[in-house]
């Protein structure tokens, strides 16, 4: 496991559980406005060790309930699924965010009992998606397969979307949310810009704009709400 940083706790990041937040290092997308962008590119380097992020949570035992696992894109990590195992062995209930570019794995950890909840970013409309993720149109039936997954219920979830001006129009949420129609819940996030971002120039949609996006998306996903802004 590359760990790259670590939150001791969040109330935020794990709905209903108060948490820490493990960040791992790598990603296979080169979202421009990712906020993460020092652990996606090359320069990321392991700051935290399996055996200290195990020592502390065998410590709060009791006091925190669940473990959120992002990065990056945590399931590049090949030993992922035996790391996670660690943890659900502590009592712990586990939440992993994913580009949902791994199906496969996805799957394999949630038939292993190993996920309780899966939070996976819908980067864009389908036409608009390689561009958004910094990736190529070859990535589209893994992200379908990911959906459909998600979609069947077999774990908790749910679907997210950062929102930014220069990529985002009203009808790319229109069409992001028809495509994941009946979702249990969906949420738009408003971009910020935390510095050392893959691009310049990106800024949030108005807030106007962002209300005309959730309208468009409760068509499709009832539970569709947004955050930050």
């Amino acid at each position: 496991m590359v760990i790259s940083g670590f939150q001791k706790m969040t109330l935020l990041d794990f709905p209903g559980k108060v948490a820490c937040t493990i960040f791992t290092g790598g990603c296979n997308f080169r979202c421009p406005f990712c906020h993460n962008a020092l652990l996606v590119t090359e320069d990321f380097k392991a700051d935290f060790t399996e055996d200290e992020i195990l020592s502390f949570l065998e410590k709060r035992k009791g006091l925190l309930d669940g473990v959120c696992i992002t990065g990056g894109e945590p399931l590049l990590q090949p030993d992922i699924a035996d790391f996670i195992r660690k943890i659900k062995e502590m009592g712990y209930a586990v939440k992993l965010d994913t580009n949902g570019s791994f199906p496969g794995k996805l799957k394999a950890l949630v038939a292993d009992g190993l996920i309780d909840y899966v939070a996976m970013d819908i980067k864009n409309s389908i036409e608009k998606y390689a561009v958004t993720a910094g990736s190529n149109e070859s990535i589209v039936p893994e992200i379908e397969e990911s959906i459909n997954f998600l979609l069947s219920g077999a774990v908790d979830y749910e679907f997210r979307t950062t929102v930014v001006k220069e990529f985002h129009a009203v009808s790319d949420i229109a069409a992001a949310s028809q495509r994941i129609k009946g979702a249990k819940r969906y949420f738009l996030q408003y971009f910020e810009d935390s510095g050392g971002l893959i691009s310049d120039g990106l800024h949030p949609v108005e807030k106007e704009i962002m209300e005309q996006m959730k309208n468009a998306a409760q068509i499709h996903i009832p539970q569709t709400a947004i955050r930050g802004g």
